[in-house]
């Protein structure tokens, strides 16, 4: 039976290889975990904006709602206290004329 026998050059040569090798796998790896914390840390940036806009754009949009609201209700109010007056006025009117007649009808 022959004996297989590995030179020890060889092994040394396998055995350094291997090591190097697991030396850029490290780096490799750390340089992969860098580029993915900066991925979270970019997405992260994009979301807060996203949400920062998102705020502005409904506060404005309220604040708009608001402001309508505001001249609906003026412009009813002011609508209401011109017909409040001109049935006053109209009432006045009906008055003084009802006061006039009863008036006359006193004197005839």
């Amino acid at each position: 039976m022959k004996k297989f026998v590995i030179p020890a050059p060889l092994i040394l040569g396998a055995a350094l290889a291997l090591a190097a090798c697991g030396q850029n796998a490290q780096n490799e790896t750390v340089e992969a975990a860098n580029a993915t914390a900066a991925d979270v840390d970019a997405t992260t940036e994009n979301a807060v904006d996203d949400v920062d806009v998102a705020t502005e754009n409904a506060l404005g949009s309220a604040e708009q709602s608001l402001d309508q609201a505001g001249e609906s209700i003026e412009n009813g109010a002011e609508a209401t206290g011109a017909a409040v007056s001109n049935a006053a006025d109209t009432a006045a009117d009906a008055t003084g004329n009802a006061l006039s007649k009863a008036g006359k009808a006193i004197q005839d």
